[in-house]
């Protein structure tokens, strides 16, 4: 059965709007609300970074049935995991059975600027992930925590308020490796839509179905997860319009590699054609088009699609998907 989830677009509006946008989703029928957790936005010129734990605990009491949660926390640079362990406990107590928690190895975007460090490759990137995973699962679970890592430590460590059971952790990857640690330890995992298809299917979901093999795990104890870049509206040149806010996403790996400064990465994105812009979006007007390129994705086994809509007038849509598009793929794929 699918679920299907509204992506909270932290960088793009002010906490009370987003907020409200949030509730309306809920309202209208998402499964779930997801937001990211950025220090500094993908644009300097109206750009957004709440804090994404204060923001969630009112989301939390605003809302009464959707899963909340992280698309993608760093618990490695900015925050120690142990705090991060701390805060999702303590909305994991609050909201019991609604929370969980997606992490990832970030970018310097988020960590340069706001701890002043040297960003590292991904191999120790990759470590602190694993090692904060490991460290932020056992104070979930027991009373004391002593623990003496590569890169963290903790001495008699307690998290008091936290729910009965440990909360759903998701990881998030663009590559193999940190796809595979997914399979291995998480209870989800998490990427993004609009690449090219043979990441998908030849490198992400293999590797974290070999890490699923590793551990003993079976089909249902990973959740895939994507993020579904999706520009849907009656008029195809508001759709197309759209996705210009976005257009730092359709920057390649090398062109965006090291740009730590939002108004860099503004002008960068700015500099594109439309075409670009909108490549990484699904744009379309009609519901059957729009549901059949949303199909491969589902064939590839994912099964929670959380839907990133890029205009500015995410009421409509909001409003727009729940009457339209997400009765077709619940007829559909059930």
């Amino acid at each position: 059965m699918l679920k299907l989830g509204y992506k909270a677009s932290a960088e793009q509006f002010g906490p009370r709007d987003l907020l409200e946008f949030s509730v309306h989703a809920e309202r209208a029928g998402f499964d779930s609300i997801m937001v990211s957790d950025h220090f500094q936005p993908w644009r300097h010129t109206g750009g957004h970074a709440p804090y994404s734990f204060a923001w969630l605990g009112a989301l939390g009491e605003r809302t009464t049935k959707a899963m909340i949660g992280t698309s993608v926390v760093t618990p490695t640079f900015r925050y120690h995991p142990s705090i991060v362990a701390q805060a999702m406990g303590t909305l994991g107590a609050m909201y019991p059975g609604r929370v969980m928690l997606g992490v990832g190895t970030g970018e310097s975007l988020n960590e340069v600027p706001s701890i002043g460090c040297e960003w590292p490759a991904f191999r120790e990137r990759f470590r602190r992930l694993k090692e904060s995973i490991e460290l932020m699962r056992r104070l979930w679970t027991e009373e004391r925590v002593t623990y003496e890592g590569e890169y963290y430590r903790t001495e008699n460590a307690t998290v008091y308020d936290r729910p009965d059971s440990p909360v759903p952790l998701y990881v998030a990857a663009s590559g193999a490796v940190a796809a595979r640690l997914g399979g291995r330890v998480a209870d989800g995992f998490i990427c993004t839509s609009g690449k090219k298809p043979d990441l998908y299917s030849e490198t992400l979901l293999p590797a974290v179905r070999e890490g699923m093999a590793k551990a003993g795990r079976g089909d249902g104890d990973v959740e895939l997860t994507i993020e579904m870049k999706v520009s849907f509206d009656t008029d195809r040149e508001r759709a197309m319009e759209d996705t210009r806010h976005w257009a730092a996403l359709a920057l390649s790996p090398e062109e965006k590699m090291g740009v730590e400064d939002p108004a860099e990465m503004e002008r960068l994105a700015d500099a594109l054609p439309a075409e670009r812009a909108a490549s990484r979006w699904i744009v379309s007007t009609e519901v059957e088009e729009h549901v059949e390129r949303i199909a491969p994705y589902v064939a590839l086994g994912f099964r929670h699609l959380v839907f990133h809509g890029p205009g500015p007038d995410q009421r409509r849509f909001i409003d727009l998907y729940a009457e339209k598009v997400m009765p077709a793929l619940r007829r559909r794929f059930g």
